[in-house]
């Protein structure tokens, strides 16, 4: 299994996917765009992995290589190959499908709960999670919504939290991926954003937040995103 991980800040890395990944020993990737790095054929991978970053979807137009990275989307999609966003990442992929981002209706940085909707607990990929859990959140727009796309989760400061655009993509406008350090980090390159607010946190209170727990549930939606893509690749295998 090849994954191409697209990053838009060297401060918002994979985390808990990257670690999944290489202990099942898939082949993993990086690829930069906004350090003018080329991004590579659609061809070349079997998973496609969007990150945040601090851009902006609703300027995809005047930034060249975002608008790159929707046409590989594009690409990866006609291709049927797998998709995952999150944040910037879910947009970029909302984009692809034909639906622009909008900008949520609160800016939301820190740990809060979603709410799973009748279609997110009917998703396969979401057995076995609670209706309700908390995850991390650091955002201002969300992605749009497409003609096929449904709404998996929302939260109280933003009605888009998960997507499924397709059988084989996903958007979360919120993270379930970053570990400890990596917020650490994020807290210092992007304070910033920890203006007060009602939906925004104080460093202090992000990092005492229990991320072990919300690393195990994007392991769990990961395990059950292989299955699907494991079955999928074992019914158009060519017969023996």
């Amino acid at each position: 299994m090849n994954v191409l991980f697209i990053l838009h800040a060297e401060w918002e890395m994979p985390g808990v996917i990257e670690t999944w990944a290489r202990e099942r020993e898939f082949s993993v990737s990086f690829c930069r765009p906004f350090q003018g790095e080329k991004i590579p054929s659609a061809s070349n991978f079997d998973w496609f992995i969007l990150m945040g970053g601090p851009q902006s979807a609703l300027n995809i137009e005047q930034l060249p290589y975002l608008q790159a990275e929707k046409e590989l989307v594009k690409d990866a999609i006609f291709q049927n190959k797998f998709l995952l966003g999150f944040c910037l990442g879910a947009q970029i992929i909302g984009e692809a499908f034909g639906a622009s981002a909008e900008r949520s209706p609160h800016r939301e940085v820190g740990i809060f709960p979603i709410t799973l909707t009748e279609a997110g607990v009917a998703d396969p990929l979401f057995e076995g999670f609670p209706k309700e859990f908390s995850v991390v959140h650091w955002h201002a727009d969300m992605p749009g919504i497409s003609r096929d796309a449904q709404i998996l989760a929302t939260s109280e400061g933003c009605p888009r939290q998960v997507i499924r655009y397709s059988e084989k993509a996903y958007g979360f406008q919120c993270h379930l991926e970053p570990t400890l350090e990596i917020m650490q980090n994020m807290t210092l390159q992007c304070a910033g954003d920890l203006i007060p607010d009602k939906y925004i946190q104080s460093k202090e209170e992000m990092l005492q937040a229990d991320y072990s727990t919300i690393n195990e549930y994007m392991r769990k939606f990961l395990n059950h995103f292989f299955d699907r893509a494991n079955a999928n690749s074992i019914i158009n295998s060519p017969s023996l």
